[in-house]
Parts: C-alpha cells; sequence; structure tokens
C-alpha cells in the first residue's frame, strides 16, 4: 500500500504522549520523516524507538514551548536536511485540572497554563510559518479543546486558554491563506490519555461525570484524534482554512 506522506517532514510538539504521539505515530505510518518535541527526553525516546520499530523516521528535540529560542531550535531540528517542513502539529498543552472555582483559582497555576497553551502555540506557530512561507506552502493544526468553543463550569482557565487558541488559530490562518499555508484546530472531548488518567484517578466522581456529558457515552482513543490530523494535513482537506473541528462525541451539540 503507497503512502501518501512519503517524503514529507512532521513536526509535532507535546509528541511524547498522548495525542501528540498518536499523531506522530499516524504520520509515521504513512510515510513522514517526524521530529517530536517535548521537556522530557525518555516519552520522547520511546515514542522515537515505537516509530522506529514500524519501519519510520523520527527524531526527537527537548523544548519548552514557552521559550522561543527552544522552538526555534526544535522547528530547524525539523526542517533538517530537507529544507523543508510540510506539516506542524501543536499538541504540548497542559489540561484544566480542577475542577475550581474562578475565585479559587491560583495564579502561579493560570500563569502556568497560559504560559504553555497560548505563548505556546504562539510560539511554534510563528517558527511554522517562518519556515512554511519560505517554501509557499505548509499546514498547521493545533489541539484545541471542545472547553474552547463553549463554557465549562470550573475550568475557566483551561477554557480561557483554548479559546485564546482558537483564536490564534483563525487569525494565523486568514493571514497566510493566500500563502499556501492552511491552518486548522481540533478541538477533542475527553481522550484517554496519560493525563486524563491522572486526573481520573484523582476525582473518579468527577471523572464519571464528565464521560457521562458525552452523548457517544465514552471517550476518544488518542488515535481517533490522530486520524482527523492526518486528514487534516492531507489535499482531501484542501479547501480547510481556519476551521476549529469538534471531536467531541457530541459534547458541543447539546
Amino acid at each position: 500500500m503507497s503512502k501518501q506522506f512519503t517524503g514529507r517532514t512532521a513536526f509535532i510538539t507535546g509528541g511524547g504522549t498522548g495525542i501528540g504521539r498518536a499523531a506522530a505515530l499516524a504520520l509515521a505510518a504513512e510515510g513522514c520523516t517526524v521530529t517530536i518535541a517535548g521537556r522530557t527526553s525518555r516519552t520522547l525516546e520511546t515514542t522515537v524507538r515505537d516509530i522506529e520499530a514500524a519501519g519510520g523516521s523520527a527524531r526527537y528535540a527537548i523544548c519548552d514551548v514557552a521559550d522561543e529560542d527552544a522552538v526555534a531550535a526544535a522547528v530547524k531540528t525539523a526542517v533538517g536536511d530537507s529544507g523543508r517542513l510540510d506539516f506542524a502539529i501543536n499538541s504540548a498543552g497542559v489540561d484544566g485540572e480542577g475542577p475550581e472555582l474562578t475565585t479559587d483559582y491560583p495564579m502561579d497555576k493560570f500563569d502556568r497554563m497560559m504560559a504553555t497553551n497560548v505563548r505556546g502555540v504562539f510560539l511554534s506557530m510563528k517558527h511554522e510559518v517562518l519556515q512554511m512561507q519560505k517554501q509557499g506552502f505548509g499546514a498547521i493544526v493545533n489541539i484545541a479543546s471542545g472547553a474552547g468553543l463553549i463554557g465549562v463550569p470550573g475550568y475557566a482557565a483551561y477554557s480561557a486558554s483554548k479559546w485564546a487558541e482558537i483564536g490564534m488559530t483563525k487569525s494565523a490562518a486568514l493571514e497566510y491563506a493566500r500563502h499556501g499555508i492552511r491552518i486548522n484546530a481540533v478541538c477533542p472531548g475527553l481522550v484517554d490519555t496519560p493525563l486524563w488518567a491522572q486526573s481520573a484517578a484523582a476525582d473518579k466522581e468527577n471523572a464519571d461525570r464528565l464521560i457521562a456529558a458525552h452523548p457517544i457515552g465514552r471517550i476518544a482513543k488518542p488515535e481517533e484524534i490522530a486520524d482527523a490530523i492526518v486528514w487534516l494535513c492531507s489535499e482531501r482537506s484542501s479547501y480547510l482554512v481556519g476551521t476549529a473541528l469538534p471531536l467531541d462525541g457530541g459534547y458541543t451539540a447539546q
């Protein structure tokens, strides 16, 4: 079977775990040379080994997405000798934890959320677009959330960060569509990731309530989100620009 992305390159922040890892595996399976970035070498190394064991090509870069110099260096690593960056997936982020009322939310946690989810996506897009402008093409997919489309009681800070991410996605998409660069976002509901497992173990009652709020009756697998990411990178979605695509089992349709 032919691979649709043979010879292409992809850069994925937060590529060591969760949605980022699933996206890295999926894009590599389609022939991409994948560069994953994150703060933890252990998880990045595991993802690279798994891609290589499946016959793919991958490397990693240590990167805190809130650090502009680190982001610029990681993107340069992704470009490598090929001189191109075809796809970028901005998946690095911190979750909502909680639930906590707005008046109880610690400012240090708020600042950390904004540094990763907002500043991190902004800096990643900035340096990805700088490269893609040189070549006149590219596709960027930001991993937002259903919490960026509606209000979620107890998660005001997380929701604010994801609304900001979607706003950046739409604005940048309008700026660079005529340069051959497509920018979109996916907005998952709950996804079975290590972050979710940790949160669910800490508060099973809240976890059960959140799962029950999804009309489909379950949470997503990371691979289901990765399938949509692959589609958004492909020519099959060539007319999709500035979209925030809900992938939430009906959560935001209620």
